[in-house]
C-alpha cells in the first residue's frame, strides 16, 4: 500500500538531489568554467555532501519499499536518478509532486547578489532545462523554472523561455534585488505572463539568501551542529529567520497592490514554515488601518490584506508546526501539504504529525480536503493537468 492512500493528496514541495556534473549539460559553453562542482557542492559535509561510487553504482531494484519515506537524501528512491522517481510516486501516493532543485537553490541568491546578469540567467535557463528533463518521466512531477529579478526586461523573457519549455511554475527569489523592490511596476509583465498562462510565482526556502548575520553564531560557546550532524544547514536561531524573506516580499506585493491588479494570480510560499502567516496577516491588517488616511495605495486596495492572502497565497506548513492552529487562524484556502521528500526536514511521518495537529484544532473534513489536495489544485491552475486533479 503506498505511503499516502484514502485521500487524493498533492505533494506541494519535492525535490531532485543533484549529483556532480548534473548542470553541465544544460549549461551553454562559455559558463561552465564559471559554475563548477566544487561552486555547486561545495561541502563535503552535511547537507551538501559529495556522492560516494556506492551511491552512484546502487541498484534502485534492490530498494526495500518499506523505506520509502524512511532514506533520505540521496538514499532516497528517485533522489537524483530520473528513471526511478516514477516508482518512488508509486510508492508514496501522491497525485503530483510540485518539483524543486536542492543545488542551486541557494547558489541562485549568490547570483541575484552579483554583477554578472548574463551568468545569472544563463543558470536560470539551465535549471528550467534541468527540471523539465528531470520530471519528463512522469506526468505527476511537477517542474519549477527559475526566473531572476536583476532586469524588468530580461524578467519578463526568463519567464515566457521557462513557460515555452515546460515550467508548471515561476520560482522567484524572496530576497529583495539590490536596487529596486519586488514590486516595481517594471515586473508587472512577469505577472501578467503568469497571469495569462494560469501557473503561479513561488518562493521557496534558500531564495531568501543570509537569513542571519553571522555574529549571532559568535556567543562564545561550543558550536551547534545542525539536524543533519553538520554544520552548514539551518539551526535553531537562524530558522527564526526563514519567514523574514517572504514576510517582506509579499507584504511589498500586496501592499503595492500587485495582487490587486492581478486578481488571477496565485502565489506559493514553500517550505518556509507557516506559523507566522496568521500574526502577519493581522498585522497587515492593522498596518492598513494605521497608514490608510495618508497611502493612496492603500486607499485603491479593494480588499484587506489578509484577504488577498486568503484569496491568493498559498503556503506550506512544516509538519513540526501546529498545522490545525495555523488554518484555524488563517483560513481554510491557506495552507498546503507537502513533504519535502527526500530531504530530511520533511520527517519520517509529515501526514501523521498533520492529523494529529488537525484533529486536535477540530478541523473538519472539508477543511482537510482543501489542506490535501484543493488548495494544490487552485494554486497550480493550468499547470496541473486536469486528470490529475481528482487522480487517486
Amino acid at each position: 500500500m503506498p505511503y499516502a492512500s484514502g485521500r487524493v493528496i498533492h505533494d506541494a514541495d519535492a525535490h531532485i538531489m543533484e549529483v556532480p556534473g548534473f548542470l553541465e549539460r544544460h549549461l551553454e559553453a562559455k559558463y561552465r568554467a564559471v559554475v563548477t562542482d566544487a561552486v555547486l557542492f561545495p561541502r563535503r559535509e552535511g547537507f551538501h555532501s559529495h556522492l560516494t561510487d556506492a551511491h552512484l553504482g546502487g541498484a534502485s531494484e534492490a530498494f526495500d519499499e518499506s523505506q520509502i519515506m524512511l532514506a533520505k537524501n540521496w538514499d532516497a528512491l528517485g533522489s537524483f536518478r530520473k528513471q526511478d522517481r516514477t516508482r518512488s510516486i508509486d510508492l508514496l501516493g501522491f497525485a503530483s509532486q510540485l518539483m524543486f532543485t536542492t543545488a542551486l537553490l541557494n547558489y541562485s541568491t549568490v547570483l541575484e547578489s552579483g554583477r554578472d546578469h548574463d551568468l545569472a540567467y544563463a543558470v536560470a535557463r539551465a535549471h528550467t532545462r534541468h527540471m523539465v528533463e528531470f520530471c519528463a518521466v512522469d506526468r505527476r512531477l511537477l517542474p519549477t523554472g527559475y526566473v531572476p529579478l536583476l532586469d524588468f526586461g530580461r524578467t519578463a523573457t526568463a519567464a515566457r523561455e521557462a513557460i515555452e519549455l515546460g515550467a508548471k511554475a515561476l520560482l522567484i527569489p524572496s530576497r529583495c534585488p539590490d536596487n529596486h523592490s519586488p514590486s516595481h511596476i517594471g515586473f508587472d509583465p512577469l505577472w501578467a505572463i503568469a497571469q495569462e498562462a494560469g501557473l503561479p510565482i513561488v518562493l521557496h526556502v534558500g531564495g531568501g539568501g543570509k537569513l542571519l548575520e553571522d555574529a549571532y553564531f559568535n556567543n562564545g560557546l561550543p558550536p551547534v551542529p545542525d539536524f543533519h550532524g553538520g554544520d552548514d544547514n539551518f539551526k535553531s536561531i537562524d530558522y527564526m529567520a526563514i519567514a523574514y524573506p517572504p514576510m517582506k516580499t509579499m507584504t511589498a506585493l500586496i501592499v503595492d497592490r500587485v495582487l490587486d491588479r492581478f486578481p488571477r494570480l496565485k502565489f506559493g510560499v514553500i517550505e518556509q514554515g507557516a506559523s507566522w502567516v496568521p500574526g502577519w496577516m493581522r498585522n497587515m491588517d492593522s498596518a492598513h488601518n494605521a497608514f490608510y488616511k495618508n497611502e493612496e495605495r492603500l486607499q485603491k486596495m479593494a480588499l484587506k490584506p489578509s484577504e488577498y492572502v486568503q484569496r491568493q497565497v498559498r503556503v506550506t506548513p512544516y509538519p513540526h508546526e501546529d498545522a490545525g492552529w495555523i488554518i484555524a487562524n488563517s483560513g481554510d484556502g491557506v495552507c498546503l501539504f507537502s513533504s519535502d521528500y527526500p530531504h530530511v526536514e520533511g520527517g519520517r511521518h509529515p501526514i501523521k504529525r498533520f492529523e494529529a495537529s488537525m484533529e486536535k484544532a477540530g478541523i473538519g473534513e472539508a477543511q482537510k480536503q482543501r489542506f490535501y489536495c484543493d488548495n494544490f489544485v487552485d494554486l497550480m491552475g493550468a499547470g496541473l493537468a486536469p486528470e490529475l486533479r481528482v487522480a487517486a
